[in-house]
Order: C-alpha cells, then sequence, then structure tokens
C-alpha cells in the first residue's frame, strides 16, 4: 500500500485499523520511510503505536476532521473502510492519495464524486504486491528496522477461539493459527 500509494518522507499518513498486524507493520514502514503517521486505534493500544513510530493517535470513534482538519493528510492507508469513510476522504489534502486493503468496518461506502474529482484524488486498490516489496519487507525485518507483531498463536483445532479472539479486538498485531 505505502509503495503503490507512493508515501514519501516528510509526509503526513493516516493509518485505520492501525493496530492489526497489516496495520502495526504499516505504522513501521512508513516511519522507517520518513513519514509522520497518525495511527487510528483504540485508547488502550496508543501507547504501543506511539512506540512503533506513530507520532500521534486518534481513537476510532473521534471526528477525523475535528481532530486533524480538512485537507491535513497527504495519504490515507485504510485497512477499515466502513460508515465512517467519507471523513477519510475530508482529511486528504487536494491531489492526495489513498489506499485501501481491508473493510473489516463495512464494504460499502458512500462517496460523494465531487470529493473525488475536485479534489483530484487517486485512489488504490492493494491485493497484488509489486514485485520488489516482499523482498524489501523482509530485509528491514532481518535488519531490524521493524518487527513482526505477532499478538497471539493458536493451534489449528482451535480455530474457533483465534476467531472470537479477533472478534474482541484485544490484540494488538496478528493472531496466528499453527498446524498441530
Amino acid at each position: 500500500m505505502l509503495t503503490r500509494a507512493n508515501v514519501r518522507k516528510g509526509e503526513t499518513i493516516l493509518v485505520t485499523g492501525a493496530s492489526g498486524g497489516v496495520g502495526s507493520a504499516t505504522v513501521q514502514l512508513a516511519q522507517a520511510r520518513g513519514a509522520k503517521v497518525i495511527a487510528v486505534t483504540s485508547a488502550s493500544k496508543a501507547k504501543t503505536l506511539l512506540e512503533l513510530g506513530a507520532m500521534k493517535t486518534l481513537d476510532r470513534g473521534d471526528d477525523l476532521v475535528a481532530a486533524l482538519g480538512a485537507n491535513s493528510v497527504d495519504v490515507v492507508i485504510d485497512l477499515v473502510a466502513g460508515p465512517k469513510w467519507p471523513s477519510l476522504l475530508d482529511v486528504l489534502r487536494p491531489g492526495g492519495r489513498y489506499a485501501v486493503a481491508g473493510a473489516i468496518g463495512g464494504p460499502l461506502v458512500e462517496l460523494d464524486i465531487r470529493t473525488l474529482y475536485l479534489k483530484d484524488l487517486c485512489f488504490f486498490g492493494c491485493t497484488v504486491l509489486e514485485p520488489q516489496v516482499f523482498s524489501n519487507l523482509v530485509g528491514r525485518i532481518e535488519r531490524k528496522e521493524i518487527a513482526p507483531l505477532v499478538a497471539e498463536t493458536y493451534p489449528l483445532r482451535d480455530i474457533a477461539a483465534a476467531q472470537s479472539a479477533f472478534g474482541e479486538k484485544g490484540h494488538i498485531g496478528k493472531i496466528v493459527l499453527v498446524l498441530d
């Protein structure tokens, strides 16, 4: 997502779902690129995200425009979508970039198409990685520039318990299933 959205040093990046596995990696990777990261999470997870490199955290329930101001963010990395989605575009500056790879908050969103064209925004759906992304990621992990976060590990036979833990949203990082 960061590669596709061309995140650069000094830019302000808003990351939704920042406490999950992908979100926490995004915070670290954006910070490693020299971006200023704002992480959307719950209050109980804010300290960890600040330690990972976020310069600021916002609570999931915060009014983003009131907290950040309209046109204040260069890039939104969205892992949530859902009903608060229009506010993500409101905080994007004209010419801003929006990258998405998740919809845990809800897959259907409302778009005032005028926001897209009047602000000259770029949208990126992110599923397939560019060839260099995985090797760059592994290199950063090996150099200890970032650290993947594993919240909990469950044997595959306990998949229902893993799903329940995921639904409670009390974890930071990935919940991993291992073969018995």
